[in-house]
């Protein structure tokens, strides 16, 4: 029998704010634990949770981007249930009025375009940690994450495939740092995925028994996880049993997801309204500078880098995947007189290795773009060649100074005087007969060997271009 999966996403989003949602606390990550959760935070008798206006705000923000209906009047309730790390015993969320509701993102599929719908993008407060390393068989919390705030991204249940769903992810997380609401750091837990997964016969309308996939927090294990999962309940079914509705977690050290507890629905958590928290209310006045303010989204960046600067998909991809780093594309761009496939090649290559090496972001860098722009104009009018250009750039991300300065202190500018450049070839076409006389035989591919000889022997000062003309023009005579 053919299978098809049916696949529901729930994304939460931690919401770059500098203190949690209810309270003045710290959100910064990696503090000592349990040295960020204040009265409010783990609900002291007598304390009052406050709105962070900053996190309405950026749920809103989200909710344009997407094209959803932004509530002007939504409500907080209590989500009743008991975990250790829930110092409360009820997390602060919204169920009947969510703060956005409907929605779409595209994503590109290898059969092409498809719109996944939202149902709702809801706040909320996050819980603690349960920590289980080094605590010798026994789990400690750190509550310095509870009363961080989240917004759940739900989808509709429109993803067929583990690949679909790593595109919405990717696609939702470019869209999160783009609007500047999440930083996406998912080591840190700051973007963390909840996956609905069920199976049916292909050409099935009804859906099938889902399990949850629990608090995946990397682009690879989701798609891992769904796949395990995907076997898993088509095996259970071919083998003539149920799929349970129930909670599961996956394992990345074994590959595979195991039950943790039965799926809660609903009414199993006891919503009731928040008596403590008003209604919450966005104003006309604030959505509209929410639209006034809203950047460049992702499509359209993407759209306009690659007919604008004559890219391919796959670099214009991704360029405008991270808004800092294809800022800083058009700002070198501009400072090399907008030579742009060179400043590409650079950025995506030697550049983002080097930042790859070291940890950095691109805001980070050593290398400014008007210095990645300086260097290919040094290029570009051959005073350097791109072996040497490799040096200088590295040069300038140890911070030994701007790029004339070091071709001109190291001695770098290559050679273009043709007698120069004709008495090295000489000497190469002397020393390596063999190589000479296979050229002559018409192993043109050798020419490279000769080529490299010349570079050698002039510190990559010649130029290729000439040098390689030159062997040519000599071999052929």
């Amino acid at each position: 029998m053919a299978w098809e999966c049916v696949i529901g996403l729930e994304v939460h989003v931690q919401l770059k704010t500098k203190s949690k949602i209810f309270s003045g606390a710290s959100t910064t990550f990696g503090a000592d634990a349990n040295t960020q959760a204040c009265g409010v935070d783990i609900g002291l008798p007598g304390v009052l949770p406050v709105m962070n206006r900053e996190a309405v705000l950026m749920a809103a923000r989200l909710g344009i981007a997407i094209g959803g209906t932004i509530n002007e009047l939504s409500v907080f309730a209590r989500k009743n249930y008991f975990y250790p790390d829930l110092p409360k015993g009820y997390q602060i969320s919204q169920f009947e009025i969510p703060v956005v509701e409907g929605g779409q993102l595209e994503i590109q599929t290898a059969k092409g375009p498809r719109t996944i719908r939202i149902t709702r993008a809801h706040l909320e407060e996050d819980a603690g940690k349960s920590l289980h390393e080094d605590f010798h068989g026994l789990t400690g919390i750190d509550l310095n994450r509870a009363g961080t705030p989240l917004l759940e991204v739900v989808s509709e249940p429109d993803l067929r495939s583990p690949e679909e769903a790593v595109a919405y992810l990717k696609k939702l997380h470019t869209l999160v740092r783009t609007l500047k609401i999440c930083d996406g750091n998912m080591q840190e837990g700051s973007f963390r995925c909840d996956a609905n997964v069920s199976v049916r016969p292909k050409g099935e309308a009804q859906l099938g028994t889902r399990a949850e996939l629990k608090n995946i927090n990397s682009f690879r294990f989701v798609e891992r996880a769904i796949y395990f999962e995907i076997d898993r309940q088509i095996a259970v079914i071919e083998d003539g049993g149920s799929v349970v509705q129930e909670t599961r977690l996956y394992d990345p050290d074994k590959d595979l997801t195991r039950s943790m507890r039965g799926k809660e629905e609903a009414h199993d958590y006891r919503y009731f309204p928040d008596p403590d928290l008003p209604p919450l209310v966005i104003t006309k006045k604030e959505l509209d500078a929410i639209r006034s303010a809203m950047p460049e989204l992702p499509d359209a960046k993407l759209t306009r880098l690659a007919s604008s600067y004559e890219l391919s998909d796959g670099d214009a991809t991704l360029l405008a995947a991270d808004s800092d780093l294809a800022n800083f594309f058009e700002e070198a761009v501009r400072a090399a007189n907008g030579e742009s496939r060179l400043i590409a090649n650079w950025i995506l290559g030697d550049l983002s290795s080097a930042l790859n090496r070291e940890s950095l972001s691109i805001s980070e860098s050593p290398v400014s773009p008007e210095m990645l722009g300086q260097l290919i104009n040094r290029i570009k009018d051959n005073t350097i060649s791109g072996k040497i250009a490799k040096q200088v750039f590295g040069d300038l991300w140890q911070g030994k100074g701007q790029v004339d300065d070091i071709i001109q202190d190291q001695g770098l500018t290559q050679i273009t005087d043709s007698d120069a450049i004709s008495k090295a070839v000489d000497d190469v076409i002397t020393a390596f007969p063999s190589q000479v006389n296979q050229v002559r035989a018409g192993e043109e591919k050798v020419i490279g060997f000769l080529v490299g000889q010349v570079m050698k022997a002039t510190s990559g000062k010649a130029n290729p271009q000439a040098v390689n003309n030159l062997i040519k023009s000599k071999l052929s005579s």
